[in-house]
């Protein structure tokens, strides 16, 4: 079952609240990642760095990836937005920057699920690097996907209803 949506609105009015919300989302997503992003750079200019391993080296250039990535996808709509500004494209924007932020956050998760991995294994290597690694990656799967999936499968279904 769908939301019945606020019927006084216009679909115009509707996308408009829609654009608002998701930018809003966005400048949320982006904020953190360009935050790892940026200590992600200054990290192979630090003495230390010098000292990871091979595998931990090769595991800083996936998360320096992640972190790009997700930049790239939690941007991207609001390139998409202004590229097509005022050509009465906000419902094919809607569609587009929502694919487009549920695959950044997803990058932006294993970005920081990588960066735990990286940072844990030079400080505290052996247990609890993979302990508090799928610690980590099972809180983002589970609040960021698993859980609002769950729910939004539940309202899809005909015999469920909102209150139930």
């Amino acid at each position: 079952m769908t939301a019945p949506g606020r019927p006084s609105e216009t679909p115009e009015q509707r996308y408009d609240r829609n654009l608002v919300d998701l930018l809003q989302e966005l400048r949320v997503g982006t904020l953190g990642v360009q935050v790892l992003f940026g200590f992600l750079l200054g990290l192979p200019f630090t003495l230390r760095f010098s000292r990871l391993e091979a595998w931990q080296r090769w595991l800083y250039l996936g998360v320096i990836m992640m972190s790009s990535i997700s930049i790239i996808l939690l941007v991207a709509p609001v390139a998409y937005h202004r590229l097509l500004f005022r050509r009465h494209q906000l419902a094919s924007l809607l569609r587009a920057a929502n694919v487009m932020a549920i695959a950044g956050l997803a990058a932006v998760a294993l970005a920081v699920t990588g960066a735990v991995l990286l940072v844990t294994s030079y400080v505290e290597p052996g247990v609890p690097t993979p302990v508090l690694t799928i610690i980590i990656g099972s809180l983002f799967a589970s609040l960021w996907f698993v859980l609002p999936l769950t729910r939004r499968s539940r309202l899809q279904r005909p015999d469920r209803r909102e209150g139930d």
